[in-house]
């Protein structure tokens, strides 16, 4: 059965005391995980004096297990001190060259890849570095609805039938052992360059994948963008050793890393090792807006700023993903493949388009879903496990994220199709492994289909299935019914109105990229009163608030989705002069060429 992995917040002390903020939560201070506790106070200020950084930033770094030694790499992490050698991935050298083969005799080759991100960027990825060596590779995104998730053995056959003799599978083709064994590979040989967790490797050409079991290079937190970037660089190296770029033009591999920063950043992988460096190094080709298709979704997604980790995620990534929850499957490859302005800025108007009109069914679907999630968590079930047949297949993993995030339970949410399939996707809570839980069930005869990683996954089952399949997951999940329904908020320092400069959000910043595994630091603006109070935005479902502190130091806030925030009515009742301590981030904010700090308020507490 599955553990919780992470260390219980109860083992952490109280952050300035509060026991229950007016949402219900904890405050803890974050501690480390891998340093002693009793140690963080000496790392901290080694880490500060050695930076020239605030005490208060020497321990977010300290307790994000970063030694006083590497912190000058966590700050400047470069890809030349953490790429590993591609070798270290099995089969990965055997990948190599027969790709090379295929590039020096010129084969047809073809790239098949999955409707979401992570999918679309790595076909993205083989796609231009095939160009760059001059082959047109023949690029197969399958359609969700009418094919599912995967190779299909039709696909696949009318690929060879079109006399392709290298197929690539990106981010899928792992746990597709069925389907390769019915397609003939006497003439055509199958690569697969995938993360997700399987059983056992398929019977095919080469599997390179960092989470297959027999894998030991510890790159098991890449995402297939990752694994593709690596494998371009295992090629290029296959080709030098052939002294083919003496004849032919070298590709560069670093304009890749935009594409790689993407789907790093929307398949929710740790932003910690080699992928903060892919990252970052990532971000800042991505800020150049040299790639056609991505500068036009950045001008129609309204980031006029440079592009970050929340830009991609919150920005790109849904509407790359919106072709394929919804409509056409390959239009996000389309878009980022593109090298006319003009179609860019065509296919980003229809993405933005049609992730408005996947937002708007998203909504009826969630209400209803998490009517009926609450009820099952109301119940004490560990798992929340739900199937409609009104319920759209391309947005059920969205919904499934959205009540995880309000119950902090593993969530799965299906689409039951006509002919009683259940096709679903499934969201977990940190320390509970989905994936491990999906690859048991179909095991157990459970489900037909299932894969995916620790964080997500996506399954088939009939309905018949459906009680005993929840009874299933509800055992192997059962430390599940330990977590709390509201989550503790974990702290990183605490200063004043007075202390939050935009000298310290500058230095906050130099920890980005955020995301999972590297969570934007919370701090609590202490003892602060609120002098103003408004709604503003198209909804006025924002609030701007002007803070005081003890001092008369002043700084404005904002709280996003004020209508869902329980502790709006407290923020909006400021003729109430009691002090409050906000938790929240603290950003800059540049507005006619002045800098200042903005506090983005997530939690509140009486004093």
């Amino acid at each position: 059965m599955s553990e919780l992995l992470k260390k219980p917040s109860s083992e952490a002390p109280l952050a300035l005391n509060i026991q229950q903020s007016l949402s219900g939560r904890r405050w803890l201070w974050r501690m480390p995980s891998s340093c002693d506790p009793t140690a963080l106070d000496r790392h901290a200020q080694h880490i500060a004096q050695k930076a020239s950084l605030y005490d208060i930033v020497g321990r977010m770094i300290a307790v994000r297990g970063v030694s006083p030694q590497a912190v000058e790499h966590f700050l400047d992490p470069r890809l030349k001190n953490l790429l590993p050698n591609p070798s270290c991935l099995k089969n990965m050298d055997k990948a190599a060259d027969r790709i090379a083969k295929a590039v020096i005799q010129q084969e047809k080759i073809a790239i098949f890849g999955d409707y979401d991100v992570d999918g679309g960027c790595s076909s993205a990825i083989l796609t231009q570095y095939f160009n760059d060596l001059d082959l047109s590779p023949i690029v197969y995104i399958p359609d969700r609805i009418k094919e599912g998730y995967g190779p299909n053995i039709p696909a696949l056959q009318s690929l060879i039938d079109q006399g392709v003799t290298l197929i690539i599978c990106v981010d899928c083709g792992a746990a597709s052992h069925q389907v390769f064994d019915a397609t003939p590979q006497d003439k055509t040989d199958i690569i697969v360059l995938d993360h997700h967790k399987c059983e056992t490797a398929p019977h095919i050409f080469a599997s390179v994948n960092p989470n297959q079991l027999d894998c030991d290079s510890g790159l098991g937190y890449l995402c297939a963008g990752g694994v593709s970037f690596i494998a371009c660089i295992a090629v290029t190296r296959a080709l030098q050793q052939q002294q083919y770029f003496e004849n032919h033009p070298k590709p560069d591999l670093f304009n890749l890393l935009d594409l790689v920063a993407l789907s790093t950043i929307c398949d929710v992988m740790p932003l910690t090792g080699l992928n903060r460096a892919l990252v970052t190094q990532g971000l800042k080709v991505l800020g150049k807006r040299e790639r056609i298709g991505l500068a036009a979704l950045l001008e129609v997604s309204g980031v006029q700023k440079a592009p970050d980790a929340f830009s991609c995620g919150f920005a790109l990534g849904p509407r790359i993903n919106a072709g394929g929850r919804i409509s056409e499957s390959d239009l996000g490859l389309k878009l980022l493949t593109c090298h006319n302005p003009v179609e860019a800025h065509q296919l980003a108007e229809r993405l933005d388009t049609i992730n408005k009109q996947r937002q708007n069914i998203e909504q009826g679907v969630l209400q209803q879903a998490t009517d009926l999630a609450l009820e099952q968590h109301e119940k004490g079930s560990p798992v929340i496990l739900l199937h409609h047949s009104d319920w759209h297949p391309g947005i059920v993993g969205i919904v499934a994220g959205r009540i995880k995030e309000q119950i902090n339970r593993p969530t799965l949410i299906g689409a039951e199709l006509s002919d009683g399939m259940i096709k679903g996707s499934g969201r977990s809570i940190i320390g509970l492994d989905l994936g491990a839980a999906i690859i048991a069930a179909k095991q157990a005869g459970l489900l037909l289909h299932g894969g995916g990683h620790a964080m997500a996954a996506g399954y088939s089952y009939h309905k018949d299935q459906t009680e005993a399949l929840h009874q299933f997951l509800n055992e192997y999940l059962s430390k599940a019914a330990d977590a709390p329904s509201v989550v503790d908020l974990e702290v990183e320092g605490v200063t004043t109105v007075a202390g939050a400069t935009v000298e310290l959000a500058k230095q906050i910043e130099r920890l980005t990229p955020f995301g999972n595994g590297n969570d934007e630091p919370l701090i609590v603006l202490s003892h602060v009163h609120i002098l103003r109070s408004d709604r503003i935005g198209k909804d006025s479902n924002t609030l701007r608030l002007t803070l005081q502190g003890e001092n008369g130091a002043s700084i404005k806030a904002l709280m996003f989705k004020a209508d869902q925030h329980p502790i709006t009515p407290y923020l909006e009742d400021y003729n109430n002069r009691r002090p409050m301590h906000l938790a929240g981030w603290l950003r800059t904010n540049s507005w006619n060429g002045r800098e200042n700090a903005d506090f983005f308020i997530k939690d509140a507490a009486f004093v």
